[in-house]
């Protein structure tokens, strides 16, 4: 029995080390990055997404009680010149869910581009497994189910701190950025914002897409004709709300339209269920378009079918956070090892990493 608690010890040891080593930057981040041309877009991704991991570590810090030279949270910003400004933290149970963290490069030691660099960037971690922060975080992943996160009170902590961001400092060279919950978080905290005219420039990392999982279809002609019929569905219950003055619970064509000019960079991998859903959203526009039906896919695009049924059953449907209308979307080609790998944050800062990009612009 000796034999066996000793190697039992041994292998929750094992583990303890191999957690702690994804949280030490000069393990596991973008070390390569000694000095950043923010004309790079892998550079500025790199360090969006390593001032994320930053939030996630300051969580951990704080849940094993690393404090001072054992706190491994700071060198996740710090090598890249910024500044803790202020952690976020949840009314709810006192977790750490995201920082605010200011640039400030040394004169002397800085000697990248500072043509597109930001003062400020507001961040938000995702789920964490462990810890106490773990049961309010999946309580926000159900509100995200429910398109409920806009009346929760950690995203009003959010909406706070990035008003106050912008009303004290103006809105240019400011990041939004978040991986998977955070993601969401930052995405409506920039839609939020966009509604008013303030454009933020947001990195999004494995945003939740809320749908059935059709992009997983491998037969092309299926997965098409699925998308084809569903898109006619929904412009067709859209105009026949329109036409009976219903209160359709989504984006008005005007808001939809405005919020045009909002272009965030969403990361996505195609082997990630919970985000994959946004390569064939956009794609599926383009294809329209090409087939000519690019009229239906313009309503239909702005509402959510399921949204639009619950309505017509006389049922209140909020705004589903993923119907966006412009995006620069960033899939990363590198096959993962499991969806771990797939949904992790880790992945966006590999210096190896092969990713395709394209801009989709709604008109």
């Amino acid at each position: 029995m000796a034999t066996e608690r000793g190697i039992v010890a041994k292998g929750q040891e094992e583990q303890n080390i191999l957690i702690s080593e994804r949280e030490i930057f000069d393990l596991c981040g973008p070390v390569h990055l000694t000095a950043i041309d923010w004309e790079n877009v892998a550079h500025r991704r790199s360090v969006a997404a390593s001032l994320v991991q930053g939030v996630y570590i300051l969580e951990r810090d704080k849940q094993e009680k690393r404090e001072g030279s054992r706190a491994l949270a700071p060198p996740w910003w710090k090598h890249f010149q910024f500044e803790l400004y202020r952690v976020l933290v949840d009314d709810v149970d006192s977790c750490i869910f995201g920082a605010i963290y200011k640039f400030a490069p040394s004169k002397s030691n800085f000697g990248g581009s500072k043509d597109k660099s930001q003062r400020f960037v507001i961040a938000f971690r995702g789920t964490l497994t462990k810890g106490d922060a773990f049961t309010r975080d999946v309580q926000l992943d159900v509100h995200i189910i429910k398109n409920g996160l806009h009346r929760t009170s950690r995203f009003e902590t959010a909406i706070q701190a990035v008003r106050h961001v912008v009303a004290t400092f103006g809105s240019s060279n400011i990041w939004l950025a978040g991986h998977s919950l955070g993601a969401a978080m930052a995405m409506l905290a920039g839609k939020t914002m966009a509604k008013t005219g303030v454009f933020l420039d947001a990195f999004l990392f494995n945003p939740p897409f809320l749908s059935a999982p059709i992009e997983r279809i491998k037969d092309q002609k299926v997965k098409h004709g699925i998308r084809f019929a569903t898109s006619v569905i929904t412009a067709g219950l859209a105009f026949a709300a329109k036409q009976k003055h219903k209160n359709v619970n989504t984006q008005s064509g005007d808001t939809f339209v405005a919020l045009s000019a909002w272009t965030p960079c969403i990361y996505v991998n195609p082997s990630d269920p919970i985000c994959a859903e946004y390569i064939g959203y956009f794609e599926h526009r383009e294809r329209m378009n090409t087939m000519g039906a690019g009229v239906i896919e313009k309503v239909a695009t702005q509402h959510s079918l399921g949204g639009l049924v619950m309505n017509f059953m006389g049922k209140e449907c909020d705004e589903p956070l993923h119907l966006i209308p412009s995006a620069n979307l960033t899939v990363n080609l590198t096959p993962p090892a499991d969806f771990k790998e797939a949904h992790g944050i880790h992945q966006w800062w590999k210096p190896d990493l092969l990713v395709e990009s394209k801009k989709h612009q709604f008109t």
